[in-house]
């Protein structure tokens, strides 16, 4: 069970973002349902950065629902995103993340092969999974 890959729980239709994008794009995918908190920011299929909901909230401040919101056309992505994010590769045991998310500091992984991200688990993925195995 604990030696299980994390390509076993990670949601595998990852949404990427470039950093060049405005906040109206970030903004939509935010606005989808299900989504997961974190987006990876992606250039040339490499890992750049990562946007959180956090990270996105923080800077629109004031901005509400509204497209129109010059925020949104303003600013890009590569302004608010974490650069050198933290990830694993398809290496990695189910283990091995539940231990980095027991740190705190994260609450979403990218997940990359051969450099480029290939899926994304959450904390969410790895509770379901240690329930679904109890």
């Amino acid at each position: 069970m604990k030696t299980d890959s994390v390509t076993k729980v990670m949601t595998k239709d990852v949404v990427c973002i470039t950093p060049n994008q405005h906040l109206l794009d970030v903004k939509h995918i935010y606005e989808k349902d299900k989504f997961h908190h974190h987006i990876p920011v992606v250039e040339n299929d490499k890992l750049v950065g990562m946007v959180s909901l956090l990270d996105f909230m923080y800077h629109i401040s004031g901005a509400g629902i509204s497209d129109d919101h010059e925020v949104y056309k303003k600013l890009r992505v590569k302004d608010i995103l974490t650069s050198n994010p933290f990830y694993l590769t398809t290496e990695a045991s189910i283990a091995e993340v539940a231990k980095v998310f027991t740190k705190g500091k994260f609450h979403a992984v990218p997940i990359l092969e051969n450099d480029s991200v290939v899926g994304i688990v959450s904390t969410v993925d790895v509770i379901n999974y240690f329930l679904q195995e109890s």
